[in-house]
């Protein structure tokens, strides 16, 4: 057994397919300066072909799992647009008269050599796609043929030195029953790529694996612990074999409580919604029973084009969304962009600190009619069904009056045009910066509706890059500053009469269960993925309880202890056997 991290949940059993590595060996021999023309052509072709590939590749990976994951082939193609990393291929061709295979080699190394020296994670990770977008362009150069995951045999297990994101955007769970990779962790491409598709993982392992494991070898992968078993004895895979099964029927059992009410054994309701990106996620997610949508990402019209969506584009959608949820309402936020969402047409400066720099609200109160186009649209769409309106990254009274401001504009502009809209259409904002918890009570009487982003939220409150890996065991939700930001958010909400929800990670946690009921918060929206399992959560829990159980953390004065305390409160309510909710 072998010790990795758990980087995507769940049991798989079968045989290894080991996927080789190109190591690439070129010789460094120098070509004559009437050559030089001729290099470039070669290269430009090599980037227009590999463009046109990650563009390829991106299309279909976005209809398998939605745009969120998929954007991250963006990184790639701006890599082949870099200047930093073109002009050094171009420079090595022209000082040094090397052939633009080497050139290609040459720059890749420097890049990675400098990015894997880092202490950093997030700069590990771009080493990758480095990486990964050079040896697309080198094997073009070369004529070298694609390492291609095998799609004619049995079901198999992955093993590899680290998979890079193209190819992840292959893996197909029909025939990738697991995962297993030397590097990499729970932040990592391959992570969130896998994690997405439901295919267990389990990543960091001792370089040497690749040398133990070899295709054909019975392999056993346990996401969960993060354990790897090679060749493992009959007990062990009997012991796993059963805990797979179990965890298949219960994903069967869950699907039945779709059209159950999520209501706790001493009947209080809540309101499960969903967090999506695109109609093919709302689908999904209404098959799972959202009781509609609680944060719509707008931001992914945006990407990936080389303009901005015009009004009808974005009415079209936002439309479509509120006629398919029906009588649900459908919770619209604007355009939440910058940070580790950039738009290449909007030219936004380059940051040091981009999480606490230009985004968000911030740009488009600047881009004025890029933001009245968008309210426009929103306003539309809200003719056809329950929408509401939400702004991101408030901190300021003044922020929400002047995106108000802006929001009468676009209405008279309708009232002018003749168009039909919602003039009472709700208007929120989400709680994700310390300053918007601290002065709640200011806030709330402006807006109709809180949304509190756990995610954001909890990365300020506790100064912690959760993509970091070297402080990725300081993220924690469950932090007493955390759970303080969230009574004092909910109180100034309840004191002024406006709803309250979640819409972080931590709402499709069923552990955070009995802080919502504690502090009042009837609404989550979460991925399509969590819903079953948190409306499982909520069937088997005592209301009266469960507070009993909140209010014993909001006394403690470690994440630790409070997470433990709610663990344990999960595992005692929660029965085997969903059908015995």
């Amino acid at each position: 057994m072998i010790e990795g991290i758990g980087a995507a949940t769940g049991v798989a059993i079968g045989k290894a397919f080991v996927l080789p590595s190109w190591e690439w060996d070129l010789p460094d021999q120098k070509m004559d300066a009437v050559d030089l023309a001729k290099e470039f052509e070669r290269l430009y072709e090599g980037i227009r072909t590999s463009k046109s590939e990650i563009q390829f590749i991106k299309d279909e990976f976005r209809e398998m799992v939605g745009p969120e994951e998929s954007s991250i082939f963006d990184a790639h193609l701006a890599i082949l647009e870099d200047p930093e990393f073109m002009n050094e291929i171009r420079g090595i061709i022209e000082r040094q008269y090397k052939a633009a295979e080497v050139a290609v080699k040459e720059a890749i190394d420097h890049f990675v050599t400098m990015f894997d020296v880092l202490d950093d994670e997030y700069m590990k990770e771009r080493a990758i796609d480095i990486k990964d977008v050079g040896n697309r362009l080198l094997k073009h150069l070369l004529g070298a043929p694609e390492v291609n995951l095998p799609k004619d045999t049995q079901p198999y297990i992955l093993v590899a030195k680290e998979l890079s994101p193209s190819q992840s955007a292959h893996l197909n769970p029909s025939y990738v029953l697991g995962i297993v990779t030397m590097n990499g962790g729970k932040t990592s491409h391959s992570a969130i790529m896998a994690r997405a598709l439901g295919i267990p993982l389990v990543s960091g392992l001792e370089s040497n694996l690749n040398l133990t494991v070899q295709t054909g070898d019975i392999m056993v992968v346990d996401g969960d612990l993060g354990r790897v078993y090679v060749n493992p004895d009959t007990s062990i895979i009997n012991h796993y074999t059963v805990l797979r099964d179990e965890q298949r029927l219960r994903k069967e059992q869950l699907q039945v409580l779709a059209s159950v009410e999520a209501v706790t054994k001493d009947s209080i309701s809540l309101r499960l919604a969903a967090n999506i990106s695109s109609v093919k996620e709302l689908e999904t997610a209404l098959k799972h029973g959202a009781q509609g949508v609680g944060l719509f990402r707008t931001e992914f019209l945006y990407m990936d084009r080389k303009s901005a969506p015009n009004e009808e584009e974005q009415y079209e959608v936002y439309r479509l969304v509120a006629e398919r949820a029906g009588n649900h309402s459908v919770v619209i936020r604007t355009l939440d962009i910058g940070g580790d969402k950039p738009l290449d047409y909007l030219q936004l400066p380059q940051e040091e600190n981009p999480f606490l720099g230009y985004r968000a609200i911030r740009i488009s109160l600047d881009w004025k009619e890029l933001f009245k186009t968008q309210l426009t649209a929103i306003l539309r769409a809200s003719a056809a069904g329950n929408i509401k309106l939400m702004y991101p990254m408030i901190s300021s009274v003044e922020e929400i009056r002047q995106a108000d401001t802006l929001l009468k504009e676009a209405m008279a502009d309708l009232d002018a045009r003749g168009l039909a809209y919602n003039p009472n259409i709700q208007r929120g904002i989400m709680i994700e910066v310390p300053a918007a918890a601290i002065i709640a009570d200011l806030l709330a009487a402006e807006t109709d509706f809180f949304s509190i982003g756990t995610n954001d939220l909890v990365q300020y409150v506790l100064a912690v890059d959760r993509m970091n890996e070297q402080i990725a065991h300081m993220y924690n939700p469950y932090h007493p500053a955390v759970l303080r930001m969230l009574r004092t958010t909910a109180q100034a909400a309840h004191q002024a009469g406006i709803e309250v929800s979640v819409c972080g990670e931590m709402a499709g946690d069923e552990r955070s269960i009995p802080l919502w009921l504690e502090l009042g918060i009837h609404q989550l929206s979460m991925s399509p993925q969590s819903l079953l399992r948190v409306k499982h959560r909520v069937l088997n829990t005592t209301a009266s309880e469960a507070m009993l159980v909140a209010q014993a953390c909001f006394g403690m004065s470690t994440g630790a202890a409070i997470e433990d305390k709610l663990t344990a409160a999960s595992v005692n309510c929660i029965p085997a056997d969903p059908g015995q909710q």
